[in-house]
C-alpha cells in the first residue's frame, strides 16, 4: 500500500501541469503512469498553444473563437477560463525553459491555424507537445515528485453510496508491469485523471496505442457521467498508412489541399469561401472525404497536401519534423512532392463530466485533459486549443485537489432531479444489463461498500480479476475482439454518420462485450505481461466505445464534428444541451443538461457558423 495527499494518474501535459499544481499548494503528490512521463502521448502534438499574447490580440476574440468553433456547445465559464488563463500559462512554460520558435526579435513565434481570427498559435517548430513534455517532466524531476512509471491504474477505489453524487475516490488499483504486483494507492486528498483519450476504439487513429479510454471508463463505472461522447474530431491530415499525424501547422503556413484533378477544392467546390485550408477541422474533414467520395480522390482514398511552394528555408525553420514523417512512413519528399492525407481519429471532445475546477461530481475524483468534459470544446475543438487546456485545466485540478480554494464552480456535475431523461428506443440492451455479472466484466462502484475499507476491497477484487484472467486457459483472445470493435467504430460512428449504421455498431460492440466474457490472457507470465495489460483495456475501450455510440445515435442533428445523414441541420431549439451518460450499477442512462451560454460580461448567441 502506498498513500500520499494527491494521486494524479496519467504523466502527459495535464497530469504533469496537475502534479506540479499541487505540489505547489503544498500536497505530498504522486503520479501513477503506465508510460514514461516523455513517452505520454502528448509528446505527439505538434501545432501549438493558443494563447493572446500579442498587441491586436485579447481573451474576449479568443474566448469567441472557441465558442463558433465549438458550434455553441461549449459551457462559457470553461471557454472563458481557457482564453483568460492560457497566456499566463503559456508564458510560464517560457519560463521554465520551453524553447519556443521566435522571431528575428526575439518575440515569440505565433501562427495561423483553423478557425482562429488571429495569428494566436504559439509553437516550438512542428513538436511543440515533445517540448512541453520535457519541459513539464523537468518541472517534476526538480521538485522532488514520485513517479510510479509502468504502474497501470485498471480501478478506483470508490465507495458505494446508491447516489453517485454521494461517493468518496479514496485511491486508485494499479498493476506494476514489471513485477506484477498489484497495490493499492491512498489518496488523503483527492485522485487527479488525466489518462488522455480513447482514440484505439477507432481503427485509423493518430492516437497512440497507449490512448484506450482508461480513466473514462474507470469514472464512468465508479458513477462518473461521461459527456457528449458523440463528439469526436477526425483530423483532416493524417498519413493513410499508419494514421500518424501531420500538423495543422502545415496549413497554417500556407500548405495547400488538392484533389485527384488539382483543383484547390476548398475553394473550387465552395466548402470555405473565405478560411479554405484553415477552416475548422470538421469542415476540412468532411470536405476531403467528400472529394474522395464523389470520384476526385487520389487513388479513391486520400487527397494531397502540398507545402512546396513555402521553401526550403522556411519548411526546414518550422516544419522539418513533418518532412521525416512524410518520407519515414509514405516515402514522401515534402520538398518536392505532395504528402498524401486522410482524416484520421484525433481527438474526444467529450470525457468525464467535470466543472471548471477540474472535480466530478465524486467527492475526491478530477479530471483534466483529454479524458474530460469541463466542456471546453463543445461539438469541436480547434487546433491549437488542446495544449492550453492541458496546462490551465491541468493546473486547476492539481490544485483543487491539494485543498486550494478556487472559488465555487459554476458548471454542475452528475445527475439531479430536474435533468432531462432521454427515451430514446435503443436497438440493444447497453451496458452489462443481461450478463451475468461475474468474473472478468463485473467490476466498478459494486465492489467496494465503506470508505475505511474501500481500497483494500478494490485491491482485493482486482487481484482476483487478473487471476481469473490468468488463470483461464481458453477462450477468445481480446485481439479478436479489439478488432472487430475497431472495424465497427470505423465503419459506422466515423465522419459521415447514418442512423442505421450507428444502430448496426451498438449491435457489434453488444456482441463484443459478451464475447469478452469468455475472454483469457495467452501469456500466463506475471512480468510485463502486455498481453494482460492490453486484455485490461479492451474491456474499457467496449465500454468507452459504447458511450460514443450512444451518444451518436440520440443526438439527432448536425452540430459540429457530429454530422448525420437523417439530419442535416443544427437544432438550436432542442440541442443545446449536453448529452450525459451515466453507468448504474452495470447499466447507462442517457440525460441532458443545458450549455451554459452566459459568460462574465456577456452572453453567445448562437450564430450561422461558416468560414
Amino acid at each position: 500500500m502506498y498513500e500520499h495527499d494527491v494521486i494524479v494518474v496519467g504523466a502527459g501535459g495535464a497530469g504533469l501541469r496537475a502534479a506540479v499544481a499541487a505540489h505547489e499548494a503544498g500536497a505530498d503528490v504522486a503520479m501513477v503512469t503506465k508510460l514514461h512521463p516523455v513517452r505520454s502521448h502528448t509528446g505527439a502534438a505538434e501545432g501549438g498553444i493558443n494563447a493572446a499574447l500579442r498587441e491586436g490580440d485579447d481573451w474576449e476574440l479568443h474566448a469567441y473563437d472557441t465558442m463558433k468553433g465549438s458550434d455553441y456547445l461549449g459551457d462559457a465559464p470553461a471557454v472563458e477560463t481557457l482564453a483568460q488563463d492560457a497566456p499566463e500559462e503559456t508564458i510560464n512554460l517560457e519560463h521554465w525553459g520551453m524553447p519556443f520558435s521566435r522571431e528575428d526579435d526575439g518575440t515569440v513565434s505565433q501562427r495561423p491555424f483553423g478557425g482562429l481570427s488571429f495569428p494566436r498559435t504559439t509553437y516550438a517548430g512542428a513538436e511543440t507537445g515533445h517540448h512541453l513534455l520535457h519541459t513539464m517532466y523537468e518541472q517534476v524531476v526538480k521538485r522532488g515528485i514520485e513517479v510510479y512509471d509502468e504502474w497501470f491504474v485498471t480501478r478506483l477505489a470508490v465507495t458505494d453510496e446508491p447516489d453517485p453524487n454521494d461517493r468518496t475516490c479514496h485511491g486508485v488499483v494499479a498493476y506494476d508491469v514489471q513485477t506484477g504486483k498489484i497495490e493499492g494507492f491512498k489518496a488523503r486528498k483527492g485522485v487527479v485523471l488525466a489518462t488522455g483519450g480513447p482514440g484505439q476504439a477507432f481503427d485509423h487513429t493518430t492516437n497512440a496505442v497507449s490512448c484506450t479510454g482508461d480513466g473514462q471508463a474507470m469514472a464512468y463505472r465508479a458513477g462518473a457521467p461521461l459527456e457528449d461522447m458523440e463528439f469526436i474530431q477526425f483530423h483532416p491530415t493524417s498519413l493513410p498508412s499508419t494514421g500518424v499525424l501531420i500538423s495543422e501547422g502545415v496549413r497554417g503556413e500556407g500548405g495547400i489541399l488538392y484533389n485527384d484533378e488539382g483543383e484547390r477544392f476548398m475553394f473550387e467546390y465552395g466548402y470555405a469561401n473565405n478560411s479554405g485550408e484553415l477552416a475548422s477541422r470538421d469542415v476540412v474533414a468532411r470536405a476531403e472525404l467528400t472529394e474522395v467520395n464523389e470520384g476526385r480522390g487520389v487513388n479513391d482514398e486520400y487527397v494531397h497536401l502540398d507545402m512546396r511552394h513555402l521553401g526550403e528555408e522556411r519548411i526546414m525553420d518550422r516544419l522539418e519534423n513533418i518532412l521525416h514523417l512524410a518520407e519515414d512512413f509514405e516515402g514522401v519528399d515534402g520538398l518536392v512532392e505532395p504528402m498524401p492525407v486522410k482524416p484520421g481519429q484525433h481527438y474526444a471532445m467529450g470525457g468525464i463530466e467535470t466543472d471548471e475546477n477540474g472535480a466530478t461530481c465524486i467527492d475526491g475524483l478530477y479530471a483534466a485533459g483529454e479524458c474530460a468534459c469541463v466542456s471546453v470544446h463543445g461539438g469541436n475543438r480547434l487546433g491549437g486549443n488542446a495544449l492550453p487546456e492541458l496546462i490551465v485545466f491541468g493546473k486547476r485540478a492539481g490544485y483543487h485537489a491539494a485543498g486550494g480554494d478556487l472559488g465555487e464552480a459554476e458548471i454542475e456535475t452528475g445527475y439531479a432531479d430536474d435533468v432531462e431523461d432521454d427515451d430514446t428506443d435503443l436497438p440493444i440492451t447497453p451496458g452489462e444489463a443481461g450478463i451475468e455479472p461475474e468474473g472478468v466484466a463485473a467490476d466498478g462502484s459494486g465492489q467496494v461498500t465503506d470508505a475505511a475499507g474501500s481500497l483494500e476491497r478494490a485491491v482485493e477484487a482486482e487481484r482476483e480479476r487478473v487471476d481469473h484472467l490468468l488463470e483461464k486457459d481458453d477462450g477468445v483472445q481480446h485481439s479478436e475482439i479489439r478488432s472487430k470493435l475497431q472495424q465497427a467504430m470505423t465503419d459506422y460512428v466515423n465522419v459521415f454518420r447514418t442512423e442505421e449504421g450507428v444502430k448496426k455498431a451498438l449491435k457489434i460492440i453488444r456482441e463484443c462485450r459478451q464475447e469478452y466474457q469468455d475472454v483469457y490472457v495467452a501469456d500466463p507470465s506475471r512480468t510485463f505481461n502486455t498481453d494482460l495489460q492490453h486484455t485490461i483495456e479492451t474491456r474499457n475501450l467496449i465500454d468507452v466505445a459504447e458511450t460514443i455510440a450512444l451518444g451518436a445515435l440520440v443526438r439527432d442533428e448536425f452540430r459540429g464534428a457530429h454530422w448525420r445523414k437523417e439530419h442535416q441541420e443544427r437544432k438550436d431549439d432542442e440541442w443545446l444541451k449536453h448529452t450525459l451518460i451515466s453507468w448504474d450499477r452495470g447499466k447507462p442512462s442517457v440525460w441532458y443538461r443545458p450549455v451554459i451560454l452566459e459568460g462574465e460580461e456577456k452572453t453567445y448567441e448562437p450564430k450561422v457558423r461558416s468560414y
